[in-house]
């Protein structure tokens, strides 16, 4: 995606901005979040420190995505999915047998307030331990609603764009794809997934303060401190907390599995992701000679450098949004991603946009975002019980309503600095923008000078040896690194032309195209059901 972002503007300021971004979004958001949610579920299950259980669970983790790389990701992925569909669902369904269906969660939830709500000689406050009036409904009011729906249907929305339509991990994906048409599927099948965590995540949550309301809906600092060891509160314990006491013995192992699994599939996507980032578009500029070999190891001990930096974090992942991790995740989320997402939108939609609306417009964006995130961590996000200090003007406005006003800030940035300066030549625009994708002649790309990469010199280490003199620690150290002392075939430039026509051939089978086509708009009648059944 930053590649796409010096072709589309030139220049490499943006490249480099955008991996080294993404790089910290992924830190914040997604690995200190995973590794911080499978080791609160190895400490439940199985009782060991939270610390330990992060290290044995990264440690599994970067194994097979150092060795395996992007292949071993998607295989195992694939795998994963089916176990955590078949050992969720069946959680799912314990869980409803146990609270007698539907109309029974719906009744019981509603009176599910834990015993203990006496701190000393005064009582909590109503509203911080019985469950919110619109606990069942999607569309939650717009001032006093923790997920307001205005923010619900365009802030997310924002937060969508960048993550499933530009952020690396997912896009890298769809550029694996064998085809067009299979990408197409691929994104509606994943579409059709997205509907189910409502109903085998978030559900069996609820169901869990219902049967372990003393655990899972604690309001009292000591007790929850015992239960969870945070005393912002254990709503995060809710799900594992179901699967270790409602589980019988068999079926307990099986969701541990699912849910190491799930943890895992996140974390590999991510490593492998981040470690092209840093080589391709970070490591390259510092050492613009380096081989394919060098890439490849540096590759894998950025990993290692990564998972350091993640733990590091997780002590503020465990008390920020008063111990909310959705909420924790969607905050940090909606202040540093609206700039990119806002940086593609007009890269893709308006021709007139160049590199230095795109910069300044990146630039400020994140530091208006970041003053947000910062100011909201100096004073803490507190509880209902402990209201943080921060001030109403910075923090009472929702993360999601911050969201929108800063992805229209870094619109208007954008657009205003480009119309104020001078304009991309559209013959370096052929299918980078909407409008010119069709368009079939040659283009000339603004970094043509920094494409050309150097040819490996001939004493390179990845010089083509036999086995019989390549030793047994060399051979293993190779595999380990997923390297290959042996070259491929030299092909011809027919035959180089004929893979790149294969490698960039974006046409798709007709039947093909129509089947993709109407299953994509299925999808959108079938997701906007949901959202008005649930509204």
């Amino acid at each position: 995606m930053p590649e796409y972002l010096k072709k589309r503007f030139g220049g490499k300021r943006i490249q480099i901005y955008l991996s080294i971004l993404s790089l910290l979004l992924y830190i914040f958001t997604k690995i200190s979040a995973d590794i911080f949610s499978g080791a609160i579920f190895i400490n439940i299950a199985v009782g060991l420190n939270i610390y330990v259980a992060i290290v044995i669970l990264l440690t599994i983790t970067a194994l097979y995505t150092i060795t395996g790389g992007l292949a071993a990701v998607i295989y195992t992925d694939t795998l994963q999915t089916f176990i955590m569909l078949v050992g969720s669902i069946i959680l799912t369904a314990y869980a409803f047998n146990e609270v007698g269906g539907y109309e029974g969660f719906v009744d019981k939830y509603m009176n599910a307030i834990p015993s203990e709500i006496m701190i000393g000689n005064e009582t909590v406050p109503e509203k911080c331990y019985t469950p919110r009036p619109d606990s069942f409904q999607i569309f939650r009011d717009p001032i006093t609603g923790d997920m307001p729906w205005p923010g619900l249907i365009f802030g997310l929305s924002i937060l969508a764009l960048w993550y499933w339509c530009t952020d690396q991990v997912i896009v890298q994906r769809c550029l694996s794809g064998k085809n067009m048409s299979h990408v197409k599927a691929g994104c509606i099948m994943c579409g059709y997934m997205k509907l189910l965590p409502m109903f085998l995540m978030v559900m069996p949550g609820m169901i869990s303060r219902i049967l372990y309301t003393d655990q899972v809906a604690c309001v009292v600092p000591e007790i929850c401190k015992e239960v969870c060891d945070t005393e912002v509160g254990c709503s995060n314990i809710a799900y594992p907390t179901l699967v270790v006491k409602l589980m019988p013995n068999g079926l307990r192992g099986l969701m541990l599995s699912v849910m190491l699994a799930s943890l895992m599939s996140s974390l590999t996507s991510i490593f492998n992701s981040a470690s092209t980032l840093f080589t391709m578009d970070i490591y390259t500029k510092l050492r613009k000679q380096a081989s394919e070999r060098e890439l490849m190891i540096v590759g894998r001990l950025f990993i290692l450098v990564l998972i350091g930096v993640s733990i590091a974090w997780v002590p503020v992942v465990q008390s920020a949004q008063s111990g909310q991790l959705f909420d924790y995740i969607q905050s940090i989320t909606s202040y540093l991603g609206p700039p990119i997402a806002a940086v593609f939108f007009l890269a893709i939609f308006c021709r007139r946009v160049n590199e230095q609306g795109a910069f300044w417009g990146l630039v400020i964006g994140l530091l208006i975002g970041l003053s947000r995130m910062i100011t909201e961590f100096a004073y803490g996000t507190g509880s209902c019980l402990q209201p943080s200090n921060c001030p109403d003007i910075i923090c009472k406005v929702h993360y999601l309503y911050f969201a929108i006003i800063l992805f229209v800030i870094s619109l208007i940035l954008i657009l205003t600095v480009s119309l104020l300066t001078k304009p991309i030549d559209e013959v370096h625009l052929y299918r980078l923008c909407w409008t010119l994708r069709n368009r079939t002649e040659e283009r000339i790309d603004l970094d043509v000078d920094d494409t050309m990469k150097p040819e490996e010199p001939d004493l390179d280490l990845s010089v083509a040896v036999s086995d019989r003199q390549v030793s047994c620690f060399r051979r293993a150290f190779n595999w380990f690194c997923g390297l290959d002392d042996q070259k491929g075939p030299k092909l011809s430039k027919e035959e180089e032309a004929a893979l790149q026509m294969k490698l960039t051939d974006t046409s798709e089978d007709p039947f093909w195209k129509r089947v993709v086509n109407i299953n994509g708009i299925i999808l959108l009648c079938v997701a906007v059901f949901c959202h008005g059944y649930f509204a």
